[in-house]
């Protein structure tokens, strides 16, 4: 198993982009007039009373308006205006409400999605929680990709490292696993489980889609993605329907 004020699209999105067929749709962030597949991009819609609000799943209905930014640059925009603008453009409507904490909204949708996803994993059986059951199936070599939470001992990211880099037969490489933007706390809660540190995805798969939605959290935050998840192209957008499974 193995830039300035107007930011463009970051090299970890413009990779995942480049890895796609060429017959996925892609849409354009209206700040940058930069193109990549949506599943990159956060699209934004209107309330019925013009209210802006994320709608990270792209379902809800009537006309929409894209943003491939972090969320610094974001914030930039609205301060000076050249957000509000790009979306009366894209919606066409000039009575918007933009709230001032949209940046938050995007955050928490984002990682809302995220959990969601690596809750459904769990139900259907590709992610393990655990420590001693992580370890044992890292060094069988049966982990796809692993995760950590933000407040993880070092020690025990260390010890569950080594087994994946073992299982992975990269044991002197540098490999390993990614430190979630998300603390033991908000993961056990979603995921309804007692101190959950430590997460493995077990199949290629359940790591791609998990990944896709990673990238696109920690590109809003504005840190770059772990070359694992590209360099194995686990940060490939997925589509629609594996995302909202």
């Amino acid at each position: 198993m193995r830039t300035p004020n107007n930011e463009r699209l970051t090299p970890d999105i413009a990779e995942v982009s480049a890895a796609r067929n060429a017959s996925e749709p892609e849409r354009r962030c209206v700040l940058t007039g930069e193109t990549a597949p949506r599943a990159g991009l956060v699209r934004l819609a209107l309330s019925p009373d013009g209210l802006v609000l994320p709608d990270v799943q792209a379902k809800a209905p009537g006309r929409g308006a894209w943003i491939g930014v972090d969320r610094a640059t974001l914030n930039a925009a609205l301060a000076d205006g050249r957000l509000e603008r790009a979306l009366k453009r894209a919606f066409k409507d000039g009575r918007l409400d933009i709230p001032t904490d949209l940046d938050i909204r995007i955050q928490h949708a984002l990682e809302r999605q995220l959990l969601d996803r690596l809750g459904l994993e769990l139900r259907i059986g590709t992610l393990i929680l655990g420590t001693e059951r992580i370890a044992e199936t890292a060094r069988a070599g049966g982990v796809a990709l692993l995760l950590h939470a933000s407040d993880a001992s070092e020690s025990g990211r260390k010890r569950l490292d080594q087994a994946w880099r073992v299982g992975e037969g990269r044991e002197g490489s540098r490999e390993t696993g990614i430190i979630l933007p998300l603390d033991r706390n908000g993961l056990s809660v979603a995921l309804g489980r007692d101190n959950v540190v430590h997460l493995a995805l077990a199949e290629d798969r359940a790591a791609e889609r998990v990944g896709s939605l990673l990238v696109r959290l920690l590109h809003f935050l504005g840190e770059p993605s772990p070359a694992i998840l590209t360099d194995r192209g686990h940060g490939a957008p997925v589509d629609d329907d594996e995302l909202n499974t």
